[in-house]
């Protein structure tokens, strides 16, 4: 059977992306020209064209992306595993409201993949935890996701 190949988020990924979660970043290391792949979770997608995420700026990713903008975030959701890829931009060199110094990347989508192998489907979903002061990670998580809301 083909895979199915969507230009934008369907509306449950859309659900997902909208708040914090854990997914992959794929960028083209500008010193090797070959790939480059971090961990985030501060993923927020707008509308179903578009998908941001925070990093701090002094990351290799903003480095990479100034570079070449050819991204794809991966997650796994539903069972299975999502690649999303399109052109990333730095939109805020340092978001707003934030004690962090938080780069904004805005990703443009062009294609959306279920990447899972055949006949087979992710049994338990990806879960982490922060493992500094709990208090003090969800009020810089809130900031982090109000401020990429508001951007």
């Amino acid at each position: 059977m083909a895979q199915q190949v969507e230009q934008q988020l369907t509306s449950e990924l859309l659900g997902i992306l909208q708040k914090e979660r854990y997914a992959t970043i794929a960028t083209v290391d500008f010193e090797t020209g070959g790939p480059n792949v971090n961990a985030i979770s501060w993923v927020y997608a707008p509308g179903p064209e578009k998908i941001y995420f925070a990093v701090d700026n002094r990351s290799r990713i903003v480095q990479n992306i100034k570079n070449n903008p050819k991204v794809v975030l991966t997650t796994i959701a539903f069972g299975t595993t999502f690649s999303i890829s399109g052109d990333a931009n730095v939109k805020v060199e340092k978001l707003e409201g934030v004690p962090l110094k938080l780069a904004l990347i805005e990703i443009k989508i062009h294609e959306v993949r279920d990447v899972m192998f055949y006949g087979s489907k992710i049994s338990a979903d990806v879960s982490y935890e922060k493992t500094y002061d709990k208090e003090a990670a969800e009020k810089l998580d809130r900031q982090v996701m109000e401020a990429m809301k508001k951007a």
